[in-house]
């Protein structure tokens, strides 16, 4: 019966992360009057001071100390801590630029993009159902590419630096929490440098006393942190493959805001490139499922 709850309890957690990440593109369209560039700074600035006062809460600074020892991990952090915060401005900016249909399929394409990089990097070969998820996967970038004459310039780099950025993840394999505190801590100084100069060429938006937007902005580091907290609880109760086939829930709701609620261009070409994509994760959902039972 534990065991059972601990799962339902999981799941609870998956999806309340998931709806959350779904739901980030309406945090971002109240802070658009904002440049891309400011705001995540102050989503680096402000996630390292609730992730400081977490790892203290939750007694980690002394994992934290080891990781901040090797020097192997710390330079593969530093890569991550680009790669991440590269992934934020162009989520950033694509929510600010009428782009949500296009980040959402970013993040639909990022598992196939996984299964590329594990071919590529890691020798890992390829099922079936995979290379048939990975075609139609190519079949909608070509259909983007044929219908608007360029290269998705908002997925595709989505899903490639969020892509690389789970696989150096992965090959140090830290605590997600004390993992992004480094990344943030490693980004902070360029953070502060670029916020100085907002202030003395008078372009910051951030004041203080405190206006809404700047409240706004505080925030920033609330909805890096309170999901990734979500997402942690989910990890150690549920399965991975369970926990891959919810991670569509975020997408999709974004998605849905960009077409119903913030009536972003939905056209028929539109259509065909997420019909390919929407194919291309049922065979990879289908393959995850199968691989679990053998």
């Amino acid at each position: 019966m534990k065991n059972l709850n601990e799962e339902k309890q999981g799941v609870i957690y998956a999806i309340l992360a998931f709806i959350f990440w779904g739901l980030v593109p309406i945090y971002f369209k109240l802070v658009s009057s904002v440049s891309p560039m400011e705001i995540l700074i102050h989503r680096i600035l402000w996630s390292v001071l609730f992730l400081s006062i977490l790892i203290v809460v939750t007694k980690q600074t002394r994992a934290l100390k080891k990781i901040l020892k090797d020097k192997k991990k710390m330079k593969i952090l530093f890569l991550t801590s680009i790669l991440v915060s590269s992934n934020w401005l162009i989520f950033i900016w694509a929510i600010s630029n009428d782009k949500i249909t296009e980040a959402s399929l970013g993040y639909y394409i990022n598992p196939i993009v996984n299964v590329i990089l594990g071919i590529l990097f890691f020798s890992e070969k390829p099922t079936k159902l995979q290379k048939i998820a990975i075609l139609f996967a190519l079949f909608a970038i070509v259909n983007e590419i044929i219908s608007f004459g360029s290269i998705p310039l908002v997925s595709v780099p989505l899903a490639l630096t969020f892509g690389f950025y789970g696989m150096l993840r992965k090959k140090i394999s830290l605590p997600s929490v004390a993992g992004l505190y480094i990344e943030t801590l490693l980004i902070s100084p360029f953070a502060i440098v670029y916020f100085i100069y907002l202030v003395y060429t008078s372009a910051n938006m951030f004041v203080f006393p405190p206006n809404y937007i700047s409240w706004l902005l505080v925030c920033a580091g609330l909805i890096t942190v309170i999901p990734l907290l979500w997402f942690n609880a989910a990890t150690t109760r549920i399965s991975l493959v369970k926990l891959g086939f919810l991670q569509y829930i975020g997408p999709t709701l974004a998605f849905l805001l960009g077409v119903f609620v913030y009536h972003e261009p939905f056209d028929e070409k539109k259509l065909i490139t997420f019909a390919f994509i929407w194919v291309a994760l049922i065979f990879f959902t289908m393959d995850s499922r199968y691989s679990k039972k053998l």
